[in-house]
Parts: structure tokens; C-alpha cells; sequence
């Protein structure tokens, strides 16, 4: 067609002719920018997503009110960005990236989500474009970067996990290939249990050893923990043992199915599913020996046990090595003369001296606040507070002041002693 044909479409043609026009690759820039500005958005839709029309357009179209239309910037910058990478061109791929970010800011969640599958591989966006997709709170826009992004360095990640993030972030950042020991024990060391499945799940994930630890620590209430632990390609020999001890049977018979394990390792599993069979018989025919028992409530056991003065650390060691944690919570909780609600505010702060501040007030030993801070908390051996030479790692007016911030100050009720250590 001629050049005046082309103008004549433009300007009177039907919606599906000026489509036409617009998706070639031929046509005038000048042509593209009056398309740029068409009354259907439809057309506007074609202009954006062709790789020929000017900047000078994109420009305009990054601000339109259809949203469809600055969705269809996001892929056709992306294709774009590789090749402006030359001094040359430096001017244009600063406006590039200028309406990359608008992009990234818009107010539409599907325009912002569409840019971010965009670029989602590419190493030629700034960092600080990727940080702002990275750091949405709707997930569908941030987890595409997570995922992928070669531009999110450790640090970066770090402080997106440590930071106010979308749900589910953690997991897409567990996705990761790879995942560094550092982050992989931010996430290990979070409340995000589903994101602490993905992690182990990933077999390019950097998982320490002590960090396997404590995760095999927690892991006996965390079922959907269970197939990836007992599949991950690398786990210490000891660790595999443990987990014979809790894990469905079915997922027992994968274990004595790993081709590293070690005869004493496979002797250890086989004698810990022999355990739980007898144990697992001897408990059904007592249960058919005796009559049926009323299950107790935790409140009801924590008030029975104080009654019969064995409310105290023993009882809550043994309920942290089962795995109970209701009956923590609430045992904790009655030693301190405070609310349940109260336990919670501490563990959720994630705050390791007011961990210890609270044991410390509940009569518990330093040990058991460590252990607290640990199972409970979902600290890292690193940022918990340990004992220090079996005492308190804080002084008592430290302890009492850290009660005081979680809204704990009749202070007639500090400990007479610090509790003995376990």
C-alpha cells in the first residue's frame, strides 16, 4: 500500500483495518504515533505491542487509562532492553528504563504482574526496578522476579524476607536456583512453614547442617515437611535416623530405600520402625483394655498439673521435645502469671531477649529459655541468646525491662531465684 493509502486507513478506516496497520512492522513511525492516539483501545493495544513504533509513542501509550494497553508495553520493553545496552544508545535506553519503571509503579496489580513475567530473567534492569516488582504485596507481580531475577543479589533477598512482603514470598524466593546458605536460614528460621517445604524441596538450596538440625527439631508437627526431608539429595546420616522416628511409615519405606545410606544408618531405621510397630500394638491393646478416656483440654492439663505442683520446667521440656506446642504456650504462660495472648506477642515479635525475659519470669532456667527461643521462636542458633556459662545472658533489670515492653509490670511477681538451669 502507499503512503497515502496508509494515511486514509488511518485516519477512516474500520477498527479491524486500523489493527492492521498497527501490528506492521512497515509502517511509518510517524503512522504509529498518530495510532498512538486513536480513540479505540484496541488499536492503542496493536501500537504498544509492536516492536517498531517510536519512543516518542510508547510514551504516550505508557499513560493510558486502558490498562490492557500499558500491559502490552511491558513485553515489548522487555524485548527491547537487550539491545540498547551500546554508549550509542544510551539516550534511548534511558527512556526505556524510565518507562520501565513507570511500569513497575503502575496503579493496575495486571500491568505491574505482565512486566514483571517480562523481565524476569533479564540482567539488564537496573536492581532497583527489580527491587520495586520484588517488594509488591500482591504476589502475582512479585514472585516472578523472586523466582528469577538475576539481579536480586543476597542481600537484597535478605532484606525482602526480613522486610513487609507479599504472602507467600518466602516461598517463591525458596524457589530459587540456587539459594544461599544465608538466605536459605533466613527462611528456615521463619514462621513461613510452607515456604520452609519449598526450601527443603529445592535440591539447589544451600541448607546448612545445624540448620537441617533444627529444622529436623520441628519438624515432627510439620507434616508437609516430612517427603522432602526424607528425599533431599544431601542430609547427614544421623538426621535420616531421626526421622524414621516420626515420619509415615510409607515415607520410612523411602528412606531404607536411599542408596547412601550407611549399614549402621539403615540398622537404625529399620530398629526405629520396629519401635513404632510394637509401641504402636502395645498401645492398641491397652486402648482395648481400658475404658475410653476423655481427651484434656491444655488448660485443663496445665491447671491439673499446677494443682499437683508439677507445672514446672521438666513438664515443659518434655512438651517441647513432643512437639506440643499449645501446651508450651499455655504452661509458659500460667508460670508467668500472664495471658496465653501475651506468650504470643513475645514469639511473634521474634524478640530473643524478651524470650528470655519471660522464662526468666516463669521460674525456667536459662537452658530452657534458649530452647524456647530456638523451637518456639524460630531463631537461629545465631540470633538466639544462649547461656552464659549456664546463667542468664541478660541481668534482671534488662529482663524486667524487656517484660515491661510486652505490657508485663506488676513487678511484686520477678522470680525470688533465676530457676536452675537444665
Amino acid at each position: 500500500m502507499t503512503v497515502e493509502q496508509d494515511n486514509a486507513l488511518a485516519r477512516t478506516g474500520s477498527v479491524e483495518q486500523r489493527r492492521g496497520l498497527a501490528r506492521r512492522k512497515d509502517l511509518t513511525p510517524e503512522l504509529l504515533y498518530f495510532l498512538a492516539g486513536d480513540a479505540n483501545a484496541e488499536v492503542r493495544q496493536e501500537v504498544a505491542g509492536n516492536d517498531t513504533t517510536p519512543w516518542q509513542a510508547d510514551a504516550i501509550l505508557v499513560l493510558d487509562q486502558d490498562v490492557d494497553v500499558r500491559s502490552g508495553l511491558g513485553p515489548k520493553l522487555a524485548r527491547l532492553l537487550p539491545g540498547l545496552s551500546d554508549a550509542a544508545r544510551a539516550s534511548v535506553r534511558d527512556r526505556v528504563l524510565k518507562m520501565v519503571e513507570q511500569l513497575a509503579r503502575d496503579e493496575a496489580e495486571k500491568v505491574r504482574a505482565v512486566l514483571s513475567e517480562a523481565i524476569k530473567r533479564l540482567d539488564c534492569v537496573p536492581a532497583d526496578i527489580v527491587k520495586i516488582l520484588a517488594t509488591d504485596m500482591a504476589l502475582l507481580v512479585a514472585e516472578p522476579v523472586l523466582r528469577f531475577s538475576p539481579m536480586l543479589g543476597e542481600a537484597d533477598l535478605l532484606e525482602i524476607i526480613a522486610g513487609r512482603h507479599a504472602r507467600g514470598a518466602l516461598g517463591a524466593i525458596a524457589s530459587r536456583d540456587p539459594v544461599t546458605a544465608a538466605v536459605a536460614d533466613a527462611i528456615a528460621y521463619s514462621n513461613d512453614t510452607a515456604a520452609v517445604a519449598t526450601l527443603l524441596a529445592n535440591p539447589l538450596a544451600q541448607v546448612r547442617e545445624e540448620t537441617l538440625d533444627a529444622l529436623v527439631e520441628r519438624a515432627p508437627g510439620q507434616v508437609e515437611w516430612h517427603p522432602p526431608l526424607v528425599d533431599r539429595p544431601v542430609m547427614p546420616q544421623r538426621l535420616l535416623s531421626r526421622l524414621a522416628a516420626f515420619v509415615a511409615e510409607a515415607l520410612v519405606a523411602r528412606l531404607q530405600q536411599r542408596k547412601d545410606l550407611d549399614p549402621q544408618t539403615r540398622v537404625a531405621i529399620a530398629n526405629a520402625l520396629g519401635a513404632r510397630t510394637a509401641e504402636d500394638e502395645g498401645s492398641a491393646r491397652e486402648a482395648e483394655a481400658k475404658p475410653e478416656k476423655k481427651i484434656e483440654l491444655v488448660e485443663d492439663k496445665v491447671r491439673r498439673l499446677r494443682a499437683e505442683g508439677s507445672l514446672d520446667e521438666d513438664a515443659v521440656f518434655e512438651a517441647l521435645d513432643k512437639g506440643d506446642r499449645p501446651f508450651v504456650r499455655a504452661a509458659v504462660a500460667a508460670l508467668a502469671h500472664t495471658e496465653p495472648e501475651t506468650f504470643d506477642r513475645v514469639i511473634s515479635g521474634r524478640s530473643a531477649k524478651g524470650m528470655v525475659a519471660l522464662a526468666w519470669r516463669a521460674r525456667l532456667g536459662p537452658r530452657l529459655a534458649y530452647q524456647l527461643q530456638l523451637r518456639m521462636g524460630g531463631l537461629s542458633p545465631r540470633q538466639a541468646l544462649a547461656p552464659r556459662n549456664g546463667e542468664w545472658p541478660l541481668t534482671p533489670d534488662e529482663m524486667i525491662w524487656h517484660l515491661e515492653f510486652f505490657g508485663i509490670t506488676d513487678a511484686q511477681l520477678r522470680p525470688v531465684s533465676q530457676g536452675r538451669d537444665r
